[in-house]
């Protein structure tokens, strides 16, 4: 059964094809870009950043605005959510009004744009010989994030590209672990590394509370938030995935996927992890003292400090989740910026911003001011002092030569809700059946998702 959210995009595709031929785009990796003048172009770019963030990023355009060359002009708009930069990214495709010339878009949000004929493939920009990207550069780049954009399912088009990444690690508490460790309650050094050693500690936070916790809440070791991308991170941390490209179908029920959610379950009905009720709770409880472990973002380093400041004081710090393969295997995500089809001149215009928005030192100054990981390797020399100080963000860091992305397809989003529907009733018991028949479920709906929205 398709759903509500999923009838709405399809509706839209049926829209749109009345206008232009759907899944018949234009070759812009064709395009003579040589001979293009990008000069005095407006570029509009709609971004849903706020804060220093937006703030960064207004310094960004504003020297990029006063030093380039070829008198581009961008102007950088917040337009709320990344929900409502979708919708008004699809609205405006299906009805023919302007679009930016700059979006900011997840990979499925972006495949969706792409299926309505309304991006630019970037790989024609990136190996132009005068405006493209050189071998040193390309090569500085991260490899995840730098492909985390091409789209196999549609021939090798890149229909993004990456201005930042961040990644799913666990936080854990340095104090309670070694309190847990002195008692002789748990049988290992530092944060657990396998899932064994994540439910001994879970199950030992449990039933001994931390000293210095400022709150009354009871002790637990773990709170799960139910989020597609913490499924996905547990899944991959088995070694596992859920979706097979290949065969363009999900894979939300392989075996890797099922003992990730079997071993949540055992968590939750031993007692040593519990739910997330409210929003930012897990993170407010482990500032506290009362909760061992969380996961989530590593853009939420900040706001785990002050969390953590504001409560019990403790050390802090992230680490891999916890997995069976050799290496660890990290979630990576994060929008990337995509070009909409406009005119030639514009969306060269474009390019040029984004090369700026993602030279090393743009990207070491917008890591300082985001939280985001920049997405250049030389990006790190000038953030070695911060990275330094910063133990944390360091410890993520130094995960990255070890990610996986969630599937960059069309339909995603119900997809992501229907996981998250389904992961509480999977820990909490509530629903009884085998987890194995659960996820051939969910599978069967995610594939049907996918099915209504490739199918044009």
């Amino acid at each position: 059964m398709i759903s509500k959210l999923g009838k709405v995009f399809v509706f839209a595709l049926l829209l749109v094809s009345l206008v232009f031929p759907v899944g018949a785009q234009s070759d812009t990796t064709a395009m003579d870009w040589e001979n293009v003048d990008p000069s005095g172009q407006t570029v509009v770019f709609w971004h849903q950043h706020s804060g220093a963030r937006e703030e960064e990023l207004a310094k960004i355009v504003a020297d990029f605005n006063a030093s380039n060359e070829w008198g581009i002009t961008v102007e950088a708009i917040n337009q709320g959510s990344y929900d409502d930069i979708y919708n008004r990214m699809t609205v405006s495709l299906a009805s023919g009004e302007a679009l930016p010339n700059l979006v900011v878009a997840y990979a499925n949000q972006s495949a969706v744009y792409y299926l309505l004929d309304g991006l630019v493939d970037i790989n024609g920009l990136i190996d132009s010989e005068k405006w493209g990207l050189s071998d040193e550069d390309i090569a500085d780049f991260f490899p995840g994030f730098y492909e985390g954009d091409v789209f196999p399912q549609y021939g090798g088009v890149r229909l993004g590209f990456p201005p930042n990444r961040s990644m799913e690690v666990m936080y854990y508490n340095i104090d309670w672990l070694a309190e847990l460790r002195a008692a002789g309650a748990i049988s290992f050094d530092g944060p657990p590394t396998t899932p064994e050693q994540f439910e001994e500690a879970a199950c030992a936070a449990s039933a001994n509370p931390f000293s210095g916790a400022t709150s009354d809440t009871p002790a637990v070791g773990y709170q799960l938030s139910y989020d597609a991308s913490r499924y996905a991170s547990w899944t991959f941390a088995r070694g596992g995935d859920v979706f097979d490209a290949e065969a363009n179908q999900y894979t939300l029920n392989s075996p890797e996927a099922v003992a990730a959610m079997e071993f949540l379950k055992g968590l939750y009905a031993k007692g040593c992890a519990g739910e997330v009720f409210e929003r930012f709770e897990d993170q407010t409880n482990f500032g506290t003292g009362a909760t061992l472990f969380t996961v989530g973002s590593s853009s939420g380093l900040p706001f785990y400090a002050t969390a953590v400041s504001e409560g019990a004081e403790h050390q802090f710090s992230v680490a891999a989740v916890p997995h069976t393969t050799e290496n660890p295997v990290q979630n990576i995500y994060g929008a990337s910026v995509s070009i909409p089809r406009t005119t030639p001149e514009a969306e060269l215009a474009a390019w040029l911003f984004v090369k700026y928005y993602t030279t090393a030192d743009v990207q070491a100054a917008w890591g300082l001011a985001s939280n985001y990981f920049p997405v250049r390797a030389s990006s790190a020399d000038a953030l070695a002092e911060y990275i330094e100080s910063n133990p944390a963000y360091k410890a993520a860091f130094e995960l990255l030569p070890y990610t996986k992305a969630e599937p960059p397809v069309p339909g995603y989003d119900p997809v992501r809700e229907e996981i998250a529907r389904v992961m509480p009733l999977i820990f909490t018991g509530s629903d009884t059946r085998p987890v194995q028949e659960i996820l051939d479920e969910l599978n069967d709906f995610a594939n049907a998702e996918l099915e209504a929205a490739s199918t044009f």
